[in-house]
Formats: structure tokens, sequence, C-alpha cells
């Protein structure tokens, strides 16, 4: 496997009592409209300060799952199951967008892909950091807000954050907006952080730079923290565990670096042989999961990968149960069993 991809600087864990209350807790969680499921079973927990993985490629289901967590569904689409923050004393799935709305920003927050579409393009940044402490009350009046909004641009290590926050977001550059975006995220000590591939479009040094920055941000606050990307060195550099997503289901969990060098699952190995630069197949490429990923609601029944896996036979018509081995899961019938 190729060596940019590099266990965690902790253990698995680390600095997490086992008898931690989970700051998250997802249970079964289903998402889709009357005729179409698009999420289905999906269930974990995240601690007070752990940082876990979500991968996959696009369509799997990851961006979906941060929505419903957040109870940000467009309307023809409905949640079942139970999400619920420690925090928290009511439960996600159903929970009024009244009650939501205490939560978002406060409890649990986000930070999403793209700033530009995050960002009201006509507030000033200082006004927007300031409003989500203003409504959820974190500060007394607007004048302290906005002093609090620029400590918190200088806390994301923005040059001169008194001139950031007069500024309007077209002023900033990609890598200055997504700081602002998580100078918003963090402004609430938020017990839990969602990032939706909040690197994808900075170049390498910048996405270093912000990488730090969550990490930073998260452990000063003891915040757990849900990171979902389909860069495997990121997330490798990122977080302790690792959840891979395929049609809707997790198909396989785990700490990462057991994930990464023995995974159980064939889409697992297929994602990893896939960012792997240095090896190649007998014809000199670079090796591929074969086939594309199939639109909502064309995956096949019992298991989702079956029609792009090497291993798929007749019994993989049945959905495999999701069997748990101490801190690892996953959900085939013929896993792999050579490590990588």
């Amino acid at each position: 496997m190729n060596n940019q991809i590099a266990g965690p600087s902790t253990p698995p864990g680390a600095g997490i009592p086992d008898a931690a209350e989970p700051a998250l807790r997802v249970r079964d969680l289903r998402v889709g409209t009357d005729n179409l499921d698009l999420i289905t079973d999906v269930s974990f927990t995240l601690a007070p300060g752990e940082r876990v993985g979500l991968i996959g490629e696009s369509g799997s289901g990851k961006s979906l799952t941060a929505l419903a967590l957040l109870g940000l569904l467009p309307e023809e689409v409905k949640a079942s199951g139970s999400i619920r923050l420690s925090e928290v004393g009511f439960d996600v799935v159903g929970a009024s967008e009244r009650q939501m709305s205490k939560v978002r920003g406060d409890r649990m927050a986000m930070v999403f892909q793209e700033p530009m579409t995050a960002l009201n393009p006509v507030m000033q940044v200082g006004d927007q950091v300031a409003e989500i402490m203003l409504l959820h009350r974190r500060q007394p009046d607007r004048r302290a807000a906005r002093r609090a909004a620029v400590e918190m641009l200088a806390k994301v290590r923005l040059p001169d954050p008194e001139g950031a926050a007069r500024a309007y977001p077209h002023q900033l550059s990609g890598g200055q907006r997504q700081r602002v975006v998580l100078a918003i995220a963090l402004a609430n000590d938020p017990a839990v952080l969602l990032c939706d591939e909040p690197t994808t479009a900075l170049d390498v040094t910048v996405q270093a730079h912000m990488l730090d920055l969550i990490l930073t941000g998260v452990a000063e606050r003891d915040s757990a923290l849900l990171f979902i990307t389909h860069d495997l060195a990121v997330v490798a550099t990122v977080c302790e565990r690792v959840l891979v997503m395929y049609g809707g289901r997790i198909v396989e969990s785990g700490p990462i670096d057991e994930v990464f060098t023995r995974p159980r699952h064939p889409y697992t190995r297929g994602l990893l042989d896939a960012s792997d630069m240095d090896a190649v197949d007998g014809r000199g490429r670079l090796h591929t999961i074969p086939g594309t990923v199939p639109a909502a609601g064309r995956f096949p029944d019992g298991c989702v990968f079956r029609n792009r896996c090497a291993h798929a036979t007749q019994q993989c018509v049945q959905v495999p149960p999701l069997e748990h081995k101490g801190a690892r899961a996953h959900a085939c019938w013929h896993p792999v069993e050579e490590p990588t």
C-alpha cells in the first residue's frame, strides 16, 4: 500500500474511556422516500474527543448521513431510527424544526464542502460568525459577539482577523473562506463536529493547514469528529476509527490501522488498492474497482456490492449481517483474508 497512507499519531481510542457516554449515538438509521431507501440500518457511536472517518465513493450515502444527523433532509426525504446527542433531551429523528434550531450550530455543527454556498454573500464575515453566537445566546450583545468573532477568526489563523471580519466572502480566497466556515462551526464549542469533504477544493499546503486547524479545534473542545471524505490518506492522518459506506450501508468499520492493513470487505480492499499509486495490475495499470456506483434505487438486492465484486456467489443475493468481532465489524459472506 502507498506509504503516504499512514496511521494516526495516537492509537485508536487513545484518551477515550471505555465506559464514556457517547457524544452521539446513531441506531438503525434509515433515510429515504416512500418508495426508495437511500440509507439502511446505519448504526454507530462517537465518543467525546473521538475522531471517526466516514469513507466511500460518491453516491454511497455519506453526505446524506450527515444531513440526517442535522435534520436537514429535503422535505420529501424522511428518516427513521434513532439519533441522540448526549447533551440533548430529545431524539433528532422526529424532532421539530424549533428543537433542531437550538441544536444546529451549537451542540452539533458542520463544515460543508463548498464555503461559498455555506456563507451569506451579502453579509460581512464577522457578522456571520457573530450571528451564530447571538442566535444561541453565547454572547450578551452584538458588540461582544463581534469582538468574539474577531477572536475566532484569529484562532483559525486568518491573517488580519479584524480586516477579515469586515470583508465579504467573495473578497477572501477559497482557503480563507473555509477557515471562516470552521470558525462559525467551532464558535459555540460543539459536542459534535461534522466535516463533509472540507479540504477537497484546496491545494495541498492549504489542505494541511485546514486539517491542523480542525484537529486543534476538536482537541481543545473535546468534541467528537465525524470526518467525511474519499481521500484515504487524509482520513488516516485525521482519524482513529473508520466507517466504510457503500450503497447506503456500513459495510466495514474498525480502527484505522487495522482496517487499512487488513481489510475484511472486498469493497474496502478495492478502495485501498485503487489509492495505492505504487501498485499496478499485470498490464501495468492502476487498480480500479469494476463498474460504477449505481444510481439511487439501482443497487442490487442482497449484498449491495455484489454486482461489482469478484468474490460474489449465489449466497450474496441475501443481505449479509454486520458481524462484530472486538472493535472490528464487516458485512460480507466471503470476507478478504490476505492483508494489504
